[in-house]
């Protein structure tokens, strides 16, 4: 599942009829719905990216607006369809190493950095009223208790659908999802309707960091995006951070408890680990349905290991409860 691939003479042909003379057009590694191309052209560092809807990369657009300096969003210069049909988006080329592959050496730097990042999404004002996914036209204003939900819910109007069969028909999956969707079932009314900026994938290879973790390179992605609770992105971190060392030994999710913006607001802690808890849950129960999705028998195996790990822990002790 994911991108159909391109071949470089298909990138370069594609390219020969924008604007300046692209030059060294190589791919990148990353998303696993896009099919990335760096190049040069005009004396810039660009990227081109193909996948299947142009609504990506208008949300990453669309994006641009929530930019600063510890929340670096690329340019995106251009969004359209190719002849074939392919969504394609032209953007400012960043630089960096993804943030997942950040070795535990660099742990020390890695923890302010990504404390600033999830500050930065949290202080981007709120927007009371906005539809949760809030860059969708005309998509449905719903409540942010709904579209957690719904995530545990096997859509057929979703892209990724057809999970909940696998799942039924593996006891240990099938009891392992009853039990998660109980328990987020239970916690969903701790959740506030908050409208915060969520990213909602920082890892995957959607946020660059700099090669000596001091800060964010960018934050590239933004398809998933919501306006839902901020925990959801340090819950994000928490639930995938023993898959890699170097988020796990930076515990982003303590620094953002102690961030002053977020201790002086009097609400924003409140029932913090209910709502923690239960975003890891949905957070480990969705990519179960994507695992199967994928056909990942590896990371299907693993991330329901960490998922009923975490269903047997229970709640952090987190600040403000």
């Amino acid at each position: 599942m994911g991108v159909e691939e391109l071949s470089q003479e298909e990138v370069v042909a594609f390219l020969a009829g924008r604007p300046g003379a692209a030059v060294a057009v190589e791919a990148l590694s990353g998303g696993a719905w896009s099919s990335a191309w760096a190049y040069r052209a005009g004396g810039e560092e660009l990227v081109v990216r193909f996948g299947q809807e142009a609504a990506w990369y208008e949300a990453d657009r669309m994006a641009m607006a929530f930019g600063g300096p510890d929340l670096p969003v690329p340019e995106v210069r251009e969004v359209g369809t190719t002849p074939s049909g392919r969504a394609y988006a032209i953007s400012v080329r960043h630089h960096g190493r993804f943030l997942e592959d950040t070795p535990v050496e660099l742990a020390d730097a890695l923890a302010p950095t990504l404390t600033r990042l999830l500050v930065a999404l949290y202080r981007v004002p709120q927007c009371p009223g906005s539809p949760v996914v809030w860059h969708q036209a005309g998509g449905s204003a719903g409540s942010w208790r709904q579209f957690l939900l719904a995530g545990l819910v096997d859509d057929p109007a979703k892209l990724v659908h057809g999970w909940s069969t696998a799942l039924a028909g593996d006891r240990e999956l099938a009891a392992l999802a009853a039990a998660v969707t109980e328990r987020v079932s239970a916690l969903v009314d701790a959740c506030p309707e908050r409208r915060d900026l969520v990213h909602g994938d920082l890892l995957h290879g959607n946020v660059l960091v700099s090669q000596d973790a001091n800060r964010v390179e960018a934050v590239l992605s933004w398809k998933c995006s919501v306006r839902g609770d901020f925990l959801f992105d340090a819950a994000w971190c928490s639930f995938w951070a023993p898959f890699h060392p170097g988020i796990a030994a930076a515990d982003p999710l303590s620094g953002l408890l102690r961030d002053p913006s977020v201790l002086a607001e009097p609400s924003a802690l409140l029932d913090a680990a209910a709502r923690h808890h239960c975003y890891e849950l949905h957070i480990g129960f969705t990519h179960l349905g994507w695992n199967v999705w994928t056909r990942n028998q590896a990371a299907l195996t693993a991330t329901a290991r960490r998922l009923a790990e975490v269903l047997e822990r229970g709640p952090l002790p987190l600040t403000g409860d």
